[in-house]
This record gives C-alpha cells, structure tokens and sequence, in this order.
C-alpha cells in the first residue's frame, strides 16, 4: 500500500512540475545550450536562429546548474539582442515533453541544431 501512495505521490509532483512551466514572454526565446564557456557563460542556440553568448545573473547563479544539452528561457539583451542574452529558466525532461504535447515547440526546431 505505501508503495502506491508513494507512486501517487510522484506523480503529483510531476504534475505541479508542469503546471509551473514558464512560457516565453515578450522577446524571450527557447534555446539549447551547445557549449558551457566558463564562469557563468554559455553559447546558447535559439530558437529563431541566432547564436547566442548568454550568461546567468547572479540573482539565479546558485538555483539553476546548467549543462550542455539543456533547454532553457533565453532574454535577449536591449543591446547587441543579436548576440548576446540572459538565462533565465531551465526545463526539465517533463516540462519539455509537454511543451512539446501542446505544440509550443516542435521537434523539427531541435533537430535543425
């Protein structure tokens, strides 16, 4: 019995998980980071086609740990937009899967990476 309510458990979490998935607002885009350049730099592909140097601002520094692979909230900067942004949120595997269920992103757009 405990091994259900445990599992049931697990499964509310994972559905709060999603329900907190943040979207994309104004000028901010999805990406995938392709290389982690030290410090708290990283090169982040975007979703509308642009490379970009995005860095993590010290308000996230210590909640959010990124790696190369991971999908994450990019805010393109007021200057040099282009090229260079902000890190704002990273997905996890379950987010991911239902933004792509609801069609905010598709798979051709990862696969062009």
């Amino acid at each position: 019995m405990s091994q259900k309510k445990e599992q049931m458990e697990r499964q509310e979490q994972l559905a709060e998980e999603i329900r907190r998935a943040k979207l994309p607002r104004g000028t901010q885009v999805f990406g995938i980071v392709d290389q982690l350049l030290g410090g708290t730099r990283m090169r982040v592909k975007c979703l509308d086609g642009k490379l970009r140097i995005c860095r993590i601002p010290g308000r996230f520094k210590r909640m959010l740990w990124v790696r190369a692979g991971d999908t994450v909230l990019v805010e393109p900067w007021e200057l040099s937009g282009h090229e260079r942004g902000d890190v704002l949120y990273k997905y996890s595997k379950a987010q991911l899967q239902y933004l792509r269920n609801k069609g905010m992103i598709k798979e051709q757009a990862f696969e062009e990476f």
